[in-house]
């Protein structure tokens, strides 16, 4: 195992829903940095299948046996809430080419905005590259299996919540 810097790092998103994809990357990281802090965006851009609090508790049930994981709810820039946070260094995940010039640009953007701010990239699984939570969520709408993209918990916290739509 590489022995990485002992710190904070925080894994940003809005993970509506959390996939499979992000939880491979969540928990490889809890083995390289002391704490990870899992936040939860709340941006009212976008438009969410699950309210911030459904989203955060869903957060919390998955990763609630790993001690060094927090999960946490932000809006507004994520470098404001790094700094209160006293994280340094930001974790993305790149599935595609694609990916990259989107999170190369943020994290350029961020570095500007905090120097000292650094982002590490992580790739997931091989069998997780292809899951994103909007393809999810669409293959929740259309009855289809879940079981190889998300956790039981989530599976079910879908079904629920179409239920109802």
């Amino acid at each position: 195992m590489i022995n990485a810097m002992k710190t904070t790092a925080v894994y940003p998103g809005t993970f509506d829903p959390i996939t499979l994809g992000h939880i491979d990357l969540v928990k490889r990281a809890a083995k390289m940095f002391d704490r990870i802090i899992v936040a939860v965006a709340n941006n009212p851009e976008k438009n969410t299948l699950f309210s911030l609090s459904e989203r955060i508790d869903l957060v919390k049930q998955v990763f609630a046996n790993i001690k060094n994981i927090e999960i946490k709810s932000f809006d507004g820039l994520l470098t404001e809430f790094a700094r209160k946070q006293n994280c340094n260094i930001v974790l993305r995940g790149l599935r595609v080419v694609s990916d990259f010039d989107y999170e190369l640009q943020m994290a350029s953007m961020n570095r500007k905005l905090i120097p000292e701010l650094e982002t590490i990239f992580l790739t997931p699984e091989d069998n997780y590259i292809y899951v994103a939570s909007s393809l999810v969520r669409t293959i929740a709408k259309e009855h289809g299996d879940l079981s190889h993209f998300v956790p039981p918990v989530i599976e079910q916290a879908l079904k629920e919540k179409l239920k109802k739509i």
